[in-house]
């Protein structure tokens, strides 16, 4: 059966190598495995089940739930009738579910718990076409009694009922699956506006796949492990796109507020992660060694002098002295491999860091301490990804080359724009849009960036982010907020300045870092709202303010500066799941704020 679409991939794989490990879970604590031939049988069992309740060719179904082996049943289970998958996420409040699963025309709300399912219960009367509620733990749920209601274990029972008496339906099913067809729907997070559903197909899907693969130099010995939305597409470029071309073992942790831990016994060999993520582990790894003994710090402070010094010299080519090789590999033997092994990265061979841009200190310093970030960049409309760094090919600042096939070039007003296989279809039930995003298979990515003459892409803002202060001067601001966000006291930063004689922000505090500072400067304070308020907090930032400002020009200055008295949360509609601040929102939720600063 040629691999044209992804439950095709999955049969050929699982055909191939029926017992390696698939999928690996941890569930209470103890991991179990996953084969790949019981992971097709899962999905099938899934795929006729679905069918046996009704769902058809083209049709579309909806799926909430954290990361679990049961949300990648249920997208191949669906995918294999020829239907379509929709992601929802699962911070999502109950309106949001509606707009996306009412908009998306979905027939089945595929959700993980009870609490999920209340928020189809809310909003069921406004979608007429949804038909049934499919529910995995059906905890606390046992004595429901309700129509639309079923139990993920039932619809399984059910196709393994349907597989008995028809051995060949599912093979029939899947061969009848064509590679332009609608593999996904993934609504994109909306910085501005409603979210719109991107249409990918099955073909870009895995050409996408198999490009990721060949810079990642990927094989069925790699290990990755799966923490950000699945519903987002550059999860999914792991755990379905390069996870049904190369094979390789798939990791769910047992919930976001133990990927630290469980790093730690998985060890990846590739671990991927937003900028948010990367902040973290850096600013755990600063404020942890000024607590060491002052010999720790001694230490690790001259292994991340010679660090950087080494790897200031390799990025730019150049010869390294034999006494800083000798004296980095003692560096890294005495401090980095220890620090890397507690850190759950003794393993990881590459890590990557995409969904929104990252300050190029933090891929310095990981670079000098021997754990190598790669940039990627794409979009959900690029099934996620037209550029990437490589192992070697690789150049700090940039996202990388574009991927084998791809075609870039850059518009008038330095909009980069795209064309290759895995280009989406359009937004569902949006012409206008659509039209307005693709020119003959060109996608307009709303992005601003240059190539140099190595054929790396720079990525400098997105065209509508860019200010104009009152004088003139164009400002990309994202460069300015990364610099802010490489602080250990600075969570977010937003700044503002668009039509204004000077440069501001917004600043968020890291709470754990901030804390921590406040307690050994006996600062005073009872909750997060004051702690914001006090004057040794305001100088510590107004520090961290002014080391980024003797890094850029005047004209780049951020002159004033307010302290939220809050943190963004994405239900507060201020960031999407992925991490990235909304501007419009903070423009209209803090203008008075913003106005008190001019």
């Amino acid at each position: 059966m040629q691999a044209n679409t992804l439950p095709k991939a999955l049969v050929n794989i699982a055909g191939k190598q029926p017992d390696r490990i698939a999928l690996r879970m941890k569930d209470f604590g103890i991991w179990r495995d996953i084969t790949w031939k019981q992971y097709l049988e899962n999905v099938k069992f899934t795929a006729l089940g679905l069918n046996s309740i009704g769902v058809k060719r083209g049709e579309h179904v909806a799926i909430i739930g954290e990361n679990k082996p049961e949300w990648l049943y249920s997208a191949f289970g669906v995918m294999s009738l020829g239907a379509t998958f929709v992601g929802v996420y699962t911070t999502n409040p109950a309106k949001e579910c509606e707009y996306v699963v009412g908009h998306s025309d979905s027939v089945v709300f595929i959700c993980e718990d009870e609490e999920q399912m209340n928020k189809a219960f809310i909003f069921r009367k406004n979608t007429p076409n949804l038909r049934k509620i499919i529910v995995w733990d059906m905890e606390g749920l046992r004595g429901l009694e309700d129509p639309m209601v079923i139990s993920f274990d039932k619809i399984m029972e059910i196709g393994r009922e349907a597989g008995m008496e028809a051995p060949a339906l599912y093979d029939t099913l899947v061969k009848e699956g064509k590679p332009e067809d609608i593999a996904g729907i993934i609504y994109t997070s909306g910085t501005t506006g409603p979210p719109k559903g991107a249409m990918l197909h099955h073909e870009g899907y895995l050409w996408v796949g198999e490009q990721a693969a060949k810079v990642t130099t990927a094989s069925v010995d790699d290990e990755s492990i799966s923490f950000l939305p699945l519903n987002h597409v550059y999860e999914q470029i792991f755990d379905m796109m390069m996870h049904m071309t190369v094979g390789h073992t798939v990791n769910f942790t047992e919930n976001t507020d133990t990927v630290m831990n469980d790093m730690m016994v998985v060890s990846p060999t590739i671990f991927h992660a937003v900028p948010r993520i990367w902040e973290k582990y850096y600013s755990a790894i600063v404020l942890k060694m000024a607590d060491a003994t002052w010999f720790k710090r001694t230490v690790y402070g001259l292994a991340v002098k010679i660090g950087a010094k080494y790897n200031n010299l390799r990025l730019a080519g150049k010869k390294i002295p034999l006494p800083l090789y000798v004296g980095y590999q003692l560096a890294y033997f005495c401090v980095f491999w220890k620090l890397k092994e507690r850190l759950g990265f003794d393993r990881t061979r590459l890590g990557f860091s995409g969904a929104a841009p990252i300050s190029h200190d933090i891929l310095k310093f990981f670079q000098s301490i021997g754990i190598p970030i790669r940039e990627g960049y794409g979009m959900t409309e690029t099934s996620g990804v037209t550029h990437m760094g490589g192992e070697f090919d690789f150049k700090l600042g940039a996202v990388g080359k574009a991927l084998p096939g791809t075609e870039v070039k850059i518009g008038e007003s330095g909009e980069i724009i795209v064309r290759h296989k895995g280009i989406f279809k359009g937004y569902y039930k949006d012409e206008e849009n659509t039209k307005e995003a693709l020119e003959d298979g060109w996608m307009h990515t709303g992005d601003v960036g240059e190539i140099d003459e190595d054929g790396y892409l720079k990525i400098t803002d997105r065209l509508k982010d860019l200010i104009i202060t009152a004088g003139g001067k164009n400002i990309a601001p994202q460069y300015i907020e990364n610099l802010l966000k490489f602080s250990p006291y600075i969570n977010d930063s937003v700044v503002i300045g668009d039509k204004r004689k000077y440069l501001t922000a917004i600043i968020v505090i890291d709470e754990e870092n901030v804390v921590k500072f406040a307690q050994d400067a006996k600062v005073q304070f009872t909750t997060f709202a004051t702690l914001t308020r006090t004057e040794e907090v305001t100088d510590l930032i107004q520090q961290e303010i002014n080391k980024v400002n003797g890094q850029m020009a005047k004209v780049e200055n951020i002159r004033k500066f307010k302290i939220l008295d809050k943190k963004l949360y994405t239900e507060d509609g201020e960031v999407t799941p992925t991490m990235k601040v909304k501007r419009k929102s903070i423009n209209e939720q803090f203008a008075d704020l913003i106005e008190s600063m001019y």
